[in-house]
C-alpha cells in the first residue's frame, strides 16, 4: 500500500503559546541625562553583620551543606556529629580570642619629702612634710608610705596614709631615735609601689657639747685691754663669751671642726669670763675661767761688771748686761737691746742692736778709754719689742782716783 493519497506533514514551526502580552519593542539604550542621574538618591546599604557573626553564619551554611551530602549517602549520624563538632570548634575559637583590654595601670612617680633647714634637734618628735605627683591627687587606691632607717640599719615602714585632694601632705609627731634618722617615702597604688623618694635626715642629739678652753689658762695675767679666748667645742656651735666683772659680752660661732676664737674687753684686777656653747641641736653648756689684768709694762734689769774703776787703770774693759721680762714676768726673747756708755772727756760709746736670748738676756762688752775724767759714767739701755713697745733702763759706773 502506498502513501500517495496522504497529505505531507507541514514544515511550518509551531508558534509558542501566547502569554497575552505584546512582544517588547526593541529600543536602543540611551545614556540618561546628567541632571536625571544627579536627581536619584544613592542607594544606602544596610549595616553589615559583625565579623564574628558572619563567620559563624558561613560555617553554619558549610556544615549544613556537608550534612545534606552525608544524609544522601546514609550518614545521618555522621552528619549530625560533624555539624556539632564544627559549630563547637568555631564557638570555642571565638571564645578563646582575647577581647581588647584596658591599658594596665602605671606605677606612680615617687613623692618628695621636705628637708629640714637644720637636721640636728634635741626634740624627740618631728612633723614630716612632703608632696605627691599631681596625676594621682584625689584618686582612689593610692597611699603614701613612710620609711625610716636609723644609723646603718635597713629602712622600715612607720606610717601609711591615703593620698588627699592636694599634692601636699604632713605626717605629724613622728618619733625619732637617738642618732641619724633617714626618712624616705613611696606611693603604693594599683600597679605596685614606687621607688623610694630621696632621703632626708634628722639627727636626734640630747647631749651637751664639750668645751675646752686652750688659751688663756685659768688665773693668767693679761697685760692688755682685752683677752682672746681660744678653744674647741662641737662643730657649728653658737658661742657667747661674757665678762661677768664688766658685763661686756661678745658672740661668735665655732667652725665645722669646732675651733673658736673670741675677744672680750677686761678691766683692772680680776675678771671672770663665762663661755656658753649651744650646739646645732639646741643643747647648751658653759665654762668659766678667771684672768687678771696686769700692768702691761716690761721689766728691764741692767747691770755692769764693775761699778767703780780707778782712773789710773784706764783703759779698763767693762761688761754691760740686761735681762728683759714681759708683763707676765716671763723672760722675753728677741727683744732688741741698744747700750750707750757716756763718760766725761771721751766720746760716747753706742752698741749695735743686740737681741735677747731665750732667757731674756743681752750682753755688751766695751772699754772705758784712757782720758776719761773722774766722775760718773752714764750707762743706758733701750729695749724695743714688736708687741709690747719700748722701754729704757739706766745705771752708773764711777771713775775714781
Amino acid at each position: 500500500m502506498t502513501n500517495r493519497g496522504r497529505a505531507r506533514p507541514s514544515q511550518v514551526r509551531p508558534r509558542p503559546p501566547s502569554t497575552g502580552r505584546p512582544a517588547p519593542a526593541k529600543v536602543r539604550p540611551r545614556t540618561p541625562a546628567a541632571g536625571r542621574v544627579a536627581s536619584h538618591r544613592r542607594v544606602e546599604r544596610t549595616r553589615r553583620l559583625a565579623l564574628p557573626f558572619r563567620l559563624l553564619f558561613a560555617a553554619a551554611v558549610l556544615a549544613l551543606g556537608a550534612g545534606v551530602l552525608f544524609v544522601a549517602n546514609g550518614g545521618v549520624g555522621r552528619a549530625a556529629a560533624f555539624l556539632g563538632s564544627t559549630l563547637a570548634g568555631f564557638v570555642e575559637d571565638l571564645s578563646s580570642t582575647p577581647a581588647p583590654s584596658v591599658a594596665p595601670p602605671v606605677v606612680a612617680d615617687s613623692p618628695v619629702l621636705v628637708a629640714p633647714e637644720e637636721p640636728y634637734t634635741n626634740i624627740p618628735t618631728v612633723d614630716l612634710a612632703g608632696h605627691v605627683p599631681e596625676n594621682i591627687v584625689g584618686k582612689e587606691g593610692y597611699r603614701i608610705r613612710i620609711y625610716v632607717a636609723v644609723g646603718d640599719q635597713a629602712p622600715g615602714q612607720i606610717a601609711e596614709l591615703a593620698v588627699a585632694d592636694t599634692t601636699a601632705f604632713v605626717v605629724a609627731v613622728v618619733e625619732l631615735s637617738e642618732g641619724t634618722n633617714t626618712f624616705t617615702a613611696t606611693i603604693a597604688g594599683p600597679a605596685g609601689e614606687s621607688e623610694p623618694s630621696p632621703g632626708i635626715s634628722y639627727v636626734l642629739d640630747a647631749s651637751k657639747p664639750a668645751i675646752k678652753i686652750t688659751s688663756p689658762k685659768n688665773g693668767a695675767v693679761i697685760n692688755g685691754k682685752s683677752v682672746e679666748v681660744k678653744g674647741k667645742t662641737q662643730g657649728r656651735s653658737n658661742l657667747t663669751l661674757t665678762n661677768a666683772t664688766t658685763g661686756a659680752s661678745v658672740i661668735g660661732a665655732a667652725d665645722v671642726s669646732g675651733a673658736f676664737s673670741l675677744i672680750v674687753p677686761i678691766s683692772a684686777g680680776s675678771n671672770q669670763l663665762n663661755l656658753t656653747a649651744t650646739d646645732p641641736a639646741g643643747n647648751a653648756k658653759s665654762a668659766t675661767i678667771t684672768v687678771r689684768k696686769g700692768s702691761g709694762k716690761l721689766t728691764v734689769a741692767l747691770s755692769a761688771s764693775a761699778y767703780q774703776i780707778k782712773v789710773s787703770k784706764l783703759p779698763e774693759p767693762v761688761q754691760l748686761s740686761v735681762i728683759v721680762t714681759d708683763p707676765d714676768g716671763k723672760a722675753l726673747a728677741n727683744a732688741k737691746a741698744v747700750f750707750t756708755l757716756t763718760c766725761n772727756r771721751v766720746p760716747a760709746i753706742v752698741s749695735r742692736s743686740i737681741p735677747t736670748n731665750g732667757s731674756g738676756r743681752a750682753v755688751f762688752t766695751t772699754t772705758i778709754p784712757k782720758g776719761a775724767a773722774r766722775g760718773p759714767c752714764s750707762v743706758t739701755v733701750t729695749i724695743h719689742t714688736m708687741d709690747l713697745g719700748a722701754t729704757t733702763a739706766r745705771t752708773i759706773v764711777t771713775i775714781t782716783r
